[in-house]
């Protein structure tokens, strides 16, 4: 049994976790957070209004550990992003050393979040992500290997890695708070919480460090909003997502968002040229990590001109 100098002495993590019809996976998920070694937790979730017994499943969880809290129900928020940003904007970051985020269907390590710490305070840095192991119902596993080396412009063009990995030290979560509540009409616009947090992060000057270890089992299933870039049929949803507009909207908007200096490659007004989308081909290793991305991402530039000159005829 632990004395009660022991518990007092560990560093205090707060758990943000955004849940919806989560029900066949949750209960899982939350054992492997509850379970984290070396590190005072409490878990605050925001439920998105579920019909699959959610709800009523967290708040009995609540009922029995104090260290589970569910935030006041409010109106859908229209997806996970909105979601995870109330939890930012409306829980108290500033009773906790370590503010982490967590999806409803993965399993963690239970040594995720000690190790995230550990290497914040070695790297002298403020954000954290790690590489993940990725699971499919068939038993199939894969890393997905996110740590590749940064670049100047990668955090305008894509994320750390899966937002789940996610570790803020205090400061930088307190930072991101203000930031959220102040232009909160415009962040909920935002499509992909874990790409703006990472950008505000890298824009305002905060270090951030990649783990190449996977810190947890990374689920993957039919519900998943984009989940591991694997398959065929993944491939085409982002490309779809990128010819529809969506993907360089959102770098338009995280840049207005952010402020963006004045820059040729980042473009914070309207539709990017043919001219900037040439520009940004040639400078495709300064806005993406892996090689296999850098080449997408020229190639993804092209297309766009090209089908744009096709759609003009």
């Amino acid at each position: 049994m632990q004395n009660p100098g022991s518990i007092a002495s560990k560093e205090k993590a707060a758990v943000l976790l955004a849940a919806f019809n989560g029900i066949l996976w949750i209960e899982e998920q939350i054992n492997s957070i509850l379970r984290q070694i070396d590190i005072e937790v409490t878990l605050y979730i925001s439920i998105d209004p579920s019909d699959d017994g959610t709800e009523v499943w967290c708040n009995d969880l609540a009922a029995a550990h104090p260290n589970v809290v569910i935030l006041p129900q409010v109106p859908p928020s229209g997806g996970a992003s909105q979601n995870f940003f109330r939890l930012i904007r409306d829980v108290n970051l500033r009773d906790y050393d370590y503010i982490a985020f967590a999806d409803q269907d993965d399993i963690w390590y239970s040594d995720k979040l000690i190790r995230a710490v550990q290497a914040l305070k070695r790297e002298n840095a403020a954000g954290y992500s790690s590489n993940v192991l990725a699971f499919w119902p068939t038993g199939r596993r894969s890393l997905i290997d996110k740590a590749q080396t940064q670049v100047e412009w990668d955090f305008f063009f894509e994320a750390a890695g899966p937002g789940c990995t996610y570790v803020f030290t205090r400061h930088l979560a307190c930072d991101l708070k203000t930031s959220v509540s102040k232009q909160w009409q415009t962040v909920s616009q935002v499509t992909l919480h874990d790409w703006y947090c990472y950008a505000f992060a890298r824009r305002n000057g905060y270090r951030w460090y990649i783990d190449s270890e996977p810190s947890m089992d990374y689920r993957q299933h039919d519900h998943n909003l984009l989940g591991a870039n694997k398959g065929i049929r993944r491939l085409i949803e982002r490309y779809r997502r990128i010819q529809d507009g969506w993907w360089f909207g959102q770098v338009r908007l995280i840049s207005q968002l952010l402020g963006v200096p004045s820059n040729p490659l980042i473009n914070t007004s309207n539709v990017y040229s043919k001219w900037q989308l040439m520009l940004l081909s040639l400078n495709a290793g300064q806005c993406r990590r892996r090689l296999r991305d850098k080449i997408g991402f020229a190639i993804i530039c092209w297309l766009e001109i090209l089908t744009r000159r096709s759609r003009k005829r």
